[in-house]
Order: structure tokens, then C-alpha cells, then sequence
């Protein structure tokens, strides 16, 4: 590709843009239609069938995800039949959650499409083009303004015709852009495939490793034995988390506790995909009791939150994150044996445990349950170790790949800050 001449920049109400560029409604690119919900008393089915009904619980990655569709029963659609959307349209949703763009896979081509998003139809510009103009950031936190207070979001037709959009003067220009920005989606949906792969394979083999299912070079293979959590190999023990550790709760602080600096509180918020996060972070008065402060080696684990969900999810406390506060609704587990325990969190064996133990109307764990946990014990700690090394390896290769990807969706976002707006122009 070469760069295009240079052309003026000119100041319009959305920010600068090259002179030949224009910034037109929505409307004047295209019609905004409604969806339909099934007449009432009428239901989806999970048979499948002729017409699939594509609602924003299906919406996901600018696309359809297919896993869980439900139909229109035959029967019904005749009632329905004008609310369909095709894979020249996007969708937008409109109620709940608000601003999901996508596009339709051909495959689903004339599926029916829920009250609770749109479709923009009749396109005057490239259709990806306009797909990327939509999924950026200055019109989501144009949809986020729009949120309506006190009630259940919603996004008007009137609101998403008058959307600003810039336009390049030719359709192979649009085109341009959108391949580029669509050639980066591809590299990270391909890194994700990639990490959720690797995800699986560590799963699988946490699941082998920490039962002795597996055994590893080096390590006697014994005759497996039924225990209390199942079958064990004959030389690995039954030990309760209580007897290799110590559970310790978090620090309670009220919101006028709240600081612009001082100790940070690590929170379920902090704890993302095993790892510790600190996009989301909050800070109480320094002076925190040292009871409440991690130190190296610690678990952190969530143990009480609204979401049943995050309930158990942890975190390995490294250098970095040493001397920092846990909240209340935090625990951190204590043992001299915790490289291996973390391991242990993470799988299905503590896990279900955690949620067994979940109370009915609570969502919390407590300490009593933490100390009762059974779990799988090496009794040769170079057994344990080489356990330890084998998934930690696993993990570090995780990391760098999620790292990687992060990396990835900032390119992104800059590419698409650079193209949209004709910093950079493609020919």
C-alpha cells in the first residue's frame, strides 16, 4: 500500500478530519429497523428449525455465537416474518446491554431478531466500514451517555439515526480500513483460539497431575486406592487444608475509609485469570493491621461476593504485590506448602468443594470450610515439586500469551483511533 497525497485537515463537530472526508448521520447511510419479540403467550424452542431467533445473549465478538440458539417454532413465524436481518445488515442492541455491533454469518441469513437490538439495513458505505465507525470509542461512550437513569437502559432508533459518522470519499478507501482493522481481529481471535486451547490442555492436566492419575518420570507408580474424594495412588495421602495451613480473613473498611493513595486493598476485582490485576484499584489510610497485609506465598481467594460465580477464583501473592491489604471479602491462605496448594485452587478438586460449601442465601465461604477441604497430597516433596514445576511452566506460558494479547487489543485500539478518523489514510 502506498500513503495517499496529503489533503487539509478540517475541524467538524465530531474532531478533525482530512477536507475530503464527510460527516454524515447515520440515516443518510443507511435505515435503522426494529426487531420482534414472539406474540405473547408464544415461546422459542431449542429444536432446531428453519428459523433461528438471535437474541443479545447470542451476540458476542461482532458476531453470532451459535452454541445456543433457540427457534421460531414453524408454526409462529408467518406472525414474525418481517423481522428478519441479514448478513448485509449489522445488529445493535438496544435494551439491556447496550451497543453490541455485530455482523451475521451467512449461515444465519433471515433469522428472526429479538425487540432488544436493531438492525441497520439498506447500507450507502462498505458494511465493515461502518461496523468499525460503530465499535468505536468515541460512539460507545456515545451510547454509554445514554444510559437511562433509574431504569432499564435503552437506546431509541431516533438516537443511533443521528449518529455521527466519517466518511472517506470512496467505498475502496472504507474497504481498506476495514480489511487492516479486520486482519488485526483475526491475529487475536487466533491468539484467543490459542489461549483457550492452552487453558484446556492446563485443565486436563491439573486434573491428571494433582490426582496421580498421571505420574511423572521418575515417580513410582503404586496401585490407586479408593479414598474420601476418590481413587489415589497408594503412597499420596488425604490431608485437610487445615492441616497443611491457615485460612485468614480480609480487612473491613467503610467507604470514608477510601483514600486517593495509601495501602492498596486487594479485592475480587484484583484477581483476573489466576493472576493479580491493578486496573481497579482502591486505597484505605497506610496504617493497616499487619494481620490484614499479604506477604509472599500467600492464596488470595475470593469468599463472599454477589456473583456465586467469582466465589474461590485466587491469586499467588508475588514480590510485587507483598505488603498490600486484602479486603474482607477476601481470605488469603497461608501454608508452607502453597505453590502446590495454588494449583490445587484452581482445580476442579477444591473447586467443587467451594461450592458445595456455599450457603444458600449467602454467597460466602468461611474459614471453617476452608480448613475441611480434602485435598490430594504427594507425601515426597519432590513429587510435589515436580508437579508444581510442570504447571507452573504451563502458567508462565498462559501469561505470556495473555500478555501478548493485551498488547494486540492496544495496537488495535490505536490502529482504529488512526484509521477512522484519517490520521493515517490507506489507498
Amino acid at each position: 500500500m502506498e500513503a495517499a497525497p496529503k489533503v487539509s485537515i478540517v475541524n467538524t463537530e465530531i474532531g478533525p478530519f482530512p477536507d475530503d472526508w464527510q460527516v454524515v448521520r447515520l440515516d443518510s447511510i443507511g435505515r435503522v429497523k426494529g426487531g420482534k419479540r414472539l406474540p405473547l403467550g408464544k415461546s422459542l424452542t431449542d429444536k432446531i428449525g428453519e428459523h433461528p431467533y438471535i437474541r443479545v445473549s447470542d451476540m458476542r465478538g461482532g458476531s453470532v455465537d451459535q452454541s445456543k440458539l433457540l427457534y421460531v417454532p414453524d408454526e409462529i413465524f408467518p406472525l414474525i416474518r418481517n423481522y428478519t436481518i441479514s448478513c448485509d445488515d449489522l445488529f445493535i442492541s438496544v435494551a439491556g446491554t447496550l451497543g453490541l455491533i455485530g455482523r451475521v454469518p451467512p449461515g444465519l441469513s433471515g433469522a428472526n431478531l429479538t425487540e432488544n437490538a436493531d438492525k441497520i439495513t439498506d447500507l450507502h458505505c462498505d458494511r465493515d466500514y461502518l461496523y468499525y465507525c460503530l465499535s468505536s470509542q468515541r460512539i460507545q461512550l456515545e451510547i454509554d451517555a445514554k444510559r437511562t437513569i433509574g431504569a432499564q437502559p435503552k437506546l431509541a432508533i431516533q438516537q443511533i439515526e443521528a449518529f455521527r459518522i466519517p466518511l472517506p470519499p470512496s467505498i475502496e478507501e472504507q474497504k481498506h480500513i476495514a480489511r487492516t482493522l479486520t486482519d488485526i481481529d483475526d491475529l487475536i481471535a487466533s491468539l484467543d483460539a490459542v489461549i483457550a486451547k492452552k487453558r484446556d490442555i492446563k485443565q486436563a492436566a491439573m486434573q491428571q497431575l494433582l490426582t496421580g492419575k498421571t505420574r511423572l518420570p521418575g515417580f513410582a507408580t503404586t496401585p490407586m486406592t479408593n479414598s474420601a474424594i476418590g481413587n489415589l495412588p497408594s503412597d499420596w495421602e488425604v490431608r485437610p487444608l487445615g492441616s497443611l495451613g491457615d485460612p485468614v480473613i480480609g480487612l473491613t473498611y467503610r467507604p470514608v475509609d477510601v483514600r486517593e493513595t495509601g495501602t492498596l486493598v486487594l479485592r475480587s476485582s484484583n484477581v483476573q485469570d489466576g493472576v493479580l490485576a491493578f486496573d481497579n484499584n482502591v486505597f484505605v489510610d497506610p496504617e493497616v493491621a499487619s494481620r490484614a497485609l499479604v506477604a509472599k506465598g500467600d492464596i488470595l481467594i475470593c469468599v463472599r461476593n454477589g456473583s456465586r460465580a467469582l466465589i474461590g477464583k485466587c491469586a499467588m501473592i508475588s514480590d510485587e504485590a507483598e505488603g498490600m491489604a486484602f479486603g474482607a471479602f477476601m481470605s488469603v491462605f497461608r501454608s508452607p506448602h502453597s505453590d502446590f496448594l495454588f494449583h490445587q485452587f484452581q482445580s476442579n478438586i477444591i473447586q467443587r468443594q467451594i461450592h458445595e460449601h456455599l450457603g444458600a442465601t449467602i454467597n460466602q465461604i468461611t474459614n471453617a470450610s476452608l480448613r475441611s477441604f480434602q485435598v490430594p497430597f504427594p507425601v515426597s516433596a519432590e513429587e510435589r515439586g515436580a508437579i508444581v514445576t510442570i504447571l507452573s511452566d504451563m502458567d508462565a506460558e498462559l501469561t505470556g500469551l495473555t500478555v501478548k494479547l493485551s498488547k494486540l487489543n492496544m495496537v488495535r485500539e490505536g490502529m482504529m483511533q488512526q484509521l477512522l478518523t484519517g490520521r493515517i489514510r490507506l489507498v
